[in-house]
């Protein structure tokens, strides 16, 4: 049964109905953005091998960006009337991926999966941007600024996976594992 997120109140020029979609908009989002921040996290501490450093340090200013978009869409939702609803449960509950699968693995393997990781969150994010830009300008402003620094983190993801010819290494993956191994085979 889909819960009904109408706030009893909200921004002018915006009716409530309107308000409580983009609050469920903006929820999957916020759950979407705190999964990512764990996930890099969880890469960050796992990685292995001759490119760990690289990767290490690449991943630290991805995860303060994805914790200041999380809190972004968090205040959001409150402006909007709604509850930002953080916690682990409700991101367990309600996401609609499966957890991150990757453990400790070769630091090119992890950006194999990630790449597959980011693809999935930046599809989603494009289509929150179009359900968004119907009903509210500022709304769809904030998740085309964050969708511009997810690509561009999805840019540095793949310059470790793309040969000189162009060819991403992970590019029929359809899975996390197998993006890894593609992209373990490249290490």
């Amino acid at each position: 049964m889909a819960q009904d997120l109408t706030p009893k109140y909200t921004v002018p020029g915006i009716e409530r109905e309107a308000a409580g979609r983009l609050i469920g908009l903006l929820r999957l989002r916020l759950h979407a953005l705190n999964d990512l921040h764990l996930t890099l996290k969880h890469v960050h501490w796992n990685v292995v091998g001759p490119h760990f450093i690289a990767v290490h340090e690449m991943i630290d200013p991805q995860v303060d960006r994805v914790r200041g978009m999380a809190d972004d869409v968090a205040e959001r939702i409150a402006a909007l009337g709604g509850v930002a609803q953080g916690t682990p449960g409700a991101l367990v509950d309600e996401r609609t991926w499966d957890d991150y699968s990757i453990g400790r693995a070769d630091a090119i393997a992890h950006l194999g999966a990630l790449d597959l990781v980011y693809t999935g969150v930046i599809e989603a994010v494009r289509a929150a941007i179009k359900e968004a830009g119907d009903i509210d300008t500022a709304t769809e402003d904030l998740l085309i600024e964050q969708l511009r620094d997810l690509e561009q983190f999805q840019w540095f993801v793949r310059a470790h996976l793309e040969s000189v010819g162009g060819t991403l290494a992970t590019g029929q993956a359809r899975t996390e594992e197998e993006a890894a191994a593609k992209a373990a085979e490249l290490g």
